[in-house]
């Protein structure tokens, strides 16, 4: 979102700050919203955040919150798959293993990195306890991110990198389910060392790289 800067950005790209009435001000008391949201998250943890509190940090009456949401939860997810969207949509490098590489490196970051991941986090902890938000929260990001991640492959495809009948769902699965893992799960470390190695064994597995063998 452009009034917000707390997202990453991949090499070349960049977004100016917002500083006009382009979208009039019901938009900028929106993107207030959405900007004061991610920050008392990330100043307070989920338990801190209310509704009164984000119209008081952003600068708004609390109704104007509750005329576009009705709880925090919903201003965090907006918050965040507007983040997603604009952060999330992988490069076209021409190339599969540049492609791979570029967007899962990008990805770890931005969701062990940025305020968008700490929303991210703490969305999937409400999810454990709220049936009906978990369907939200897959059916508007997760289902929407699995879109934008087979993009490489799906180009690759394209190329003749890949195989026509690759399965690009299992193979998303298993480029981003590592990445996922050791954030939610291990809180292991999600460098780039890491992301190479998902990488490494993916191109290996469909011969597009020799298996590199440690000197003797």
């Amino acid at each position: 979102m452009e009034q917000r800067t707390d997202t990453l950005h991949s090499p070349g790209q960049a977004r100016s700050s917002h500083h006009g009435n382009r979208h009039g001000r019901s938009e900028d008391a929106r993107q207030a919203v959405l900007k004061a949201a991610d920050d008392l998250l990330t100043a307070k943890g989920f338990a801190g955040v209310t509704i009164e509190g984000i119209a008081a940090a952003a600068g708004v009456a609390k109704q104007t919150v509750y005329r576009w949401w009705s709880s925090k939860t919903e201003v965090l997810l907006d918050a965040f798959l507007e983040d997603a969207a604009e952060e999330l949509t992988p490069a076209d490098h021409g190339d599969l293993a540049c492609d791979l590489r570029a967007h899962l490196r990008h990805l770890a970051r931005f969701l062990t990195k940025s305020d968008a991941g700490a929303v991210f986090k703490a969305l999937i902890g409400h999810a454990q306890h709220d049936p009906a938000f978990a369907a939200t929260l897959r059916a508007h990001y997760l289902d929407e991110q699995r879109r934008r991640d087979r993009l490489p492959l799906e180009r690759a495809i394209e190329r003749g990198e890949l195989p026509a009948g690759l399965d690009t769902t299992a193979a998303v699965d298993q480029l981003v389910g590592p990445i996922y893992h050791r954030i939610l799960v291990t809180g292991d470390a999600v460098n780039d060392a890491f992301v190479d190695g998902i990488v490494d064994g993916f191109l290996i597995q469909h011969r597009l790289i020799q298996h590199r063998q440690d000197p003797a």
